[in-house]
């Protein structure tokens, strides 16, 4: 009976929120109208062939996080649930349905295997088919798959990576390595075997595989460097020294692959970076930290870039390319975020991510930019609990538990390093500071790390052909329709101008003038 009254206290006092122009029926009816009339203009389907593709990658980007992140950036600006995201601006959506071949709840390889390379894979996988066996270096060759990046350059564009993890992480080296196991960053974390048998480290084939990606952005220097030699940011931990065992050193390898005449750049501080004449720089790499990048709310303003400064970056460097191009930007960390049990992190990591999206929004034009928003997977993430209008996102839901008579935050998670017993019950969060960037939300399993969750992903799209992405599709797909709308990889048959299909509202049209011509 207690709980029904505080449920009931919170929406009476809740009703006090309520917007004054939300309380007239003519507000929504005149939304709506609004929405259905830019509904009717998708009519006039951009079928523009795209010069520029953009793949936006929120790792571990679930629609519960979406939806919290689009609150978090209400909150952040004076607003709440009714705010949008920039993705939120994108005219076509769909739901991508994200298993590996031989997983339910899939990993983050055997995805962007998929939307990348176009084909479904093992979890665990980078680039290769579900021929492969995770850990199985002899099952790799004949096996691999090529991503849209290399469609790409071998369409004549510039290409271009940013990350927020290491360069050499799951997302970004599914574009250009072949691996059996994800975790292969450098020779370092290979077995014996795998080595004896040719296979070869994530961060050999960055350097290796294509050479002429012209902008590589984000963390990973340890991997480039040979073992112990110590790191240029942190020379006394130990930790960040170079892990390399064939003493390598791949910045200079990368350097040294380039064509003669061409300016390469390589940066490890934000200032660095920011002060380059991007109008003289050819190839670029930036690693910015010895692993993945720090978080959003911790990063070093004056050392490392957020990630809409590298995709102003890398947007501009790339835009030289009179053929267009195509770029692959992660937002990594969200991932990070939720296995971690941090949600404050994860969604601040999501917000910077829709930074990053409106900055390139701004940089580019839907004439001739198809950008496309997704995630990999989504994460056992949540929140609920009958939180009135304008809650704080990370707050505690307005009732207690009708079972252990505590307070519960809103935001909960289905496993992870969340879950505590204080004197054989639940914590009661009231006694901790659940508004901490650090703090590890309650989960209902115990467990040292946070799991994915196996529900489709959205799937948020705009620009010239961007209507194929629609309904529910394999995550494979993807990239299968950017490489459509861009006229690159296999899929040419319909790229001369004659072949392109006319608009249905052209149809009628075209039908009159051949009979006009036929008189």
């Amino acid at each position: 009976m207690k709980a029904l009254l505080v449920l009931l206290l919170a929406h009476l006092c809740s009703a006090s929120l309520v917007p004054e122009r939300e309380k007239d029926p003519e507000y929504w009816r005149r939304q709506a109208q609004e929405t259905l009339r830019n509904a009717l203009r998708l009519q006039r389907l951009n079928q523009n062939v795209a010069k520029n593709l953009i793949l936006f990658l929120g790792d571990g980007m679930g629609v519960s996080t979406v939806t919290a992140a689009r609150i978090l950036k209400g909150q952040l600006h004076g607003q709440g649930e009714e705010s949008l995201l920039e993705m939120d601006k994108f005219p076509f959506v769909a739901l991508a349905k994200t298993y590996n071949t031989n997983a339910q709840v899939p990993d983050s390889a055997g995805t962007a295997t998929a939307y990348l390379c176009g084909v479904k894979a093992n979890e665990g996988t980078l680039g290769v088919s579900a021929g492969v066996t995770r850990d199985r270096c002899n099952t790799t060759k004949g096996q691999e798959v090529t991503s849209i990046l290399r469609w790409a350059k071998e369409a004549g564009k510039a290409v271009g990576i940013v990350t927020t993890t290491r360069v050499t992480h799951a997302t970004p080296s599914a574009a250009y390595a072949h691996s059996a196991n994800r975790d292969w960053y450098s020779d370092g974390e290979m077995p014996p075997d795998a080595l004896q048998g040719g296979c070869k480290d994530i961060a050999r084939q960055l350097v290796e595989n294509i050479p002429e990606i012209e902008v590589i952005l984000g963390g990973g220097r340890k991997y480039m460097f040979p073992k112990n030699v110590s790191d240029v940011e942190y020379p006394h931990e130990e930790k960040q020294r170079g892990t390399r065992l064939d003493g390598r050193n791949l910045v200079q390898a990368w350097r040294e692959a380039k064509p003669r005449g061409k300016v390469a750049e390589y940066v490890w501080h934000r200032q660095g970076l920011l002060a380059l004449n991007l109008s003289r720089v050819d190839f670029l790499l930036g690693l910015f930290e010895p692993g993945d990048m720090m978080y959003e709310l911790d990063r070093n303003n004056n050392t490392d870039p957020s990630l809409s400064e590298m995709v102003s970056v890398a947007i501009r460097m790339l835009q030289k390319n009179p053929r267009g191009f195509f770029l692959l930007v992660e937002g990594g960390r969200i991932d990070h975020g939720h296995h971690e049990g941090k949600a404050k992190q994860a969604l601040h990591e999501a917000v910077e991510l829709d930074r990053a999206i409106g900055l390139a929004t701004r940089l580019t034009s839907t004439q001739d930019t198809l950008s496309v928003v997704t995630a990999d997977h989504s994460h056992v993430f949540t929140f609920g609990g009958y939180t009135p209008r304008g809650n704080p996102i990370f707050g505690l839901a307005p009732m207690q538990s009708d079972v252990d008579r505590k307070p519960f935050t809103s935001i909960l998670y289905g496993n992870g390093p969340g879950y505590k017993i204080v004197a054989g019950e639940r914590e009661n969060v009231s006694a901790v500071d659940f508004a901490h960037a650090d703090y590890q939300a309650q989960s209902a399993v115990p467990l040292r790390q946070e799991t994915h969750g196996g529900e489709d992903v959205a799937v948020f799209a705009r620009g010239p052909m961007a209507h194929l992405l629609h309904g529910v599709h394999e995550q494979n797909y993807i990239p299968h329709a950017m490489a459509y709308a861009a006229c690159i990889g296999s899929n040419r048959g319909h790229c001369n101008a004659a072949a392109r299909p006319a608009t249905p509202l052209l149809l009628p049209f075209l039908g009159l003038l051949l009979l006009l011509l036929l008189c």
